[in-house]
């Protein structure tokens, strides 16, 4: 069934429109397909807070439609397609695995637009693509963990092995080994964006060998409750979404992904008929906030951790700053450099330091 009506209502602040193309329209319908339940308390969650900050913002000449719970094979195309049927002006496809499946049916449907969150395919005009710099905020709870492991074993829930991830896992590590030269990190490949068994399941298996900070790439709250049910030995952070039900701990900081400028500024442009084809990667104070940072966290890395966010968001800094090596002790950054966008988005490698392999 598909569903609309209001979730919640929050208001961002809201980003410029684009160059003029196109017709004004009175009214949008806009549709989003989302991969897990709207109470997942992470990414699903998140980009539906985005979609209702859009709507508040422009309140009757917007329509919210949307599915939740839709998996990453062939039915997704079902559900896209019967959108594009349905009268939706411009449909929002969140999730990395809905790729392939909003090229084909936007193929079939040239006057309807298509937003593909986090892909990198655009195989028709009415297409585009946007993502966020999830790897600097990694590189903030990198610095975190770096600071408050006790056991110097640090932990990452990795989904699946795509640029994306591999991008986080080697900010995070990079980060925690600046301030900790002794930290080691384990990884554990869920092969899955929303499953809490297996999430949980994954987390457990780094505090039974000892890791006492995790942060994780996946998209439900399993990983906090591991940490929880560890009676304080093990931190973590807010995934997506600020997980403010895990404070003041596990839960010590968190990533939160703000979608809602974006989602406002390309309804708003399709409106006003200045919408055209794009490719989005918006960084941290834009797309990428960092969640409080609780009082278990020293004043004095806490205040570090606050100067580095802001250092990235003004582009004064990189969550990638050379020297540094591949795993295979390869040089990838030459002193002071900083990581061009071609390789984080390309990114099939992790750094040297990083112990096990990439899945093939």
């Amino acid at each position: 069934m598909l569903k609309t009506t209001c979730f919640r209502a929050a208001v961002f602040a809201f980003g410029m429109a684009l160059p003029a193309a196109g017709q004004t329209l009175e009214k949008v319908k806009a549709c989003f397909v989302y991969l897990g339940p709207l109470e997942d308390s992470g990414w699903t969650y998140q980009h539906h807070i985005g979609a209702e900050s859009a709507k508040a913002g422009l309140g009757d000449r917007m329509e919210l439609v949307w599915q939740d719970n839709v998996p990453e094979d062939s039915s997704a195309e079902a559900v896209i397609e019967d959108f594009a049927r349905s009268g939706c002006d411009i449909i929002f496809t969140t999730s990395f695995g809905f790729m392939d499946q909003t090229n084909a049916i936007a193929a079939k449907y040239p006057n309807v637009k298509f937003e593909h969150a986090t892909g990198y395919k655009r195989d028709t005009p009415n297409v585009s693509t946007y993502n966020a710099r999830f790897y600097e905020g990694r590189a903030v709870e990198g610095l975190l963990a770096g600071y408050m492991t006790r056991t110097n074993k640090i932990g990452y829930v990795a989904s699946y092995p795509i640029p994306e991830v591999l991008a986080g896992i080697n900010a995070y590590y990079l980060a925690a080994k600046r301030v900790n030269p002794d930290v080691e990190l384990e990884v554990r490949w869920a092969y899955t964006w929303f499953d809490p068994k297996v999430e949980g399941e994954a987390a457990q298996s780094m505090i039974d060998a000892g890791v006492d900070v995790i942060a994780a790439h996946t998209d439900s709250t399993a990983t906090l409750e591991a940490a929880a049910a560890t009676g304080g030995s093990v931190l973590g952070f807010g995934q997506a979404s600020d997980m403010i039900e895990f404070r003041p701990s596990p839960r010590i900081s968190a990533i939160v992904n703000n979608w809602g400028p974006y989602y406002f500024e390309r309804i708003s442009a399709l409106l006003d008929g200045t919408y055209t084809q794009s490719d989005t990667f918006k960084g941290m104070s834009q797309a990428v906030l960092i969640g409080l940072i609780t009082e278990e966290v020293p004043a004095s890395v806490r205040l570090e951790a606050e100067k580095l966010r802001d250092a990235l968001a003004a582009g004064q800094t990189n969550a990638f700053v050379g020297p540094i090596r591949r795993q295979d002790g390869s040089l990838w950054l030459a002193e002071g450099e900083f990581a061009p966008d071609a390789d984080i988005l390309g990114m099939n490698f992790l750094v040297e330091g990083i112990a096990g392999d990439i899945p093939q």
